[in-house]
């Protein structure tokens, strides 16, 4: 047996993530304004509007839905921009629960910013990707609000999720 994690497994891990900031965000919404500038967001608000904006944009993506514009994401309040990760999630879990799925069909990525040699990823690798993302910019605004004096006890690692035994 090869030793692997499945995208069920990692998909729960970032489910775990966004309730984690769901909750601490909305118990501490003055978080929300605090500056950001992590992938050229103004503050925590638009940060979590791009994390959460993201997942659903890669979601609808690999699923062949029509996409939501980012230009009419919801900018708050909090419990709207949660609604974009849960919308996303459906989507992940209607496509990994799609025994017929195929994970090597290829997505034509033909956007400013993306070079020739990647822009045709399988929808396997953007599914890794769209999920890692995520917990990448969780770590990042863990430190941010560390760093303002607001620690928020976040324990991102996958180490500590009880998703994977």
């Amino acid at each position: 047996m090869t030793p692997a994690i499945t995208f069920e497994e990692l998909l729960a891990w970032n489910c775990q993530s966004s309730d984690f900031w769901m909750a601490h965000l909305d118990a501490n919404p003055a978080l929300l304004q605090l500056p950001s500038g992590i992938g050229g967001t103004a503050d925590v608000r638009a940060l979590v509007r791009h994390i959460w904006g993201v997942e659903l944009l890669w979601s609808q993506r690999i699923a062949g839905l029509p996409e939501r514009n980012k230009e009419v994401w919801p900018a708050g309040p909090l419990h709207a921009l949660f609604d974009l990760h849960l919308e996303a999630v459906v989507n992940f879990r209607n496509l990994l629960d799609d025994p017929g799925r195929s994970w090597d069909l290829r997505l034509i990525l033909d956007r400013p910013g993306i070079p020739p040699e990647v822009s045709r990823p399988t929808h396997r690798k953007v599914l890794g990707h769209a999920l890692l993302h995520s917990q990448r910019h969780w770590a990042q605004l863990s430190t941010l609000v560390r760093a303002a004096g607001f620690p928020s006890g976040f324990k991102g690692d996958l180490l500590f999720s009880p998703a994977l035994g």
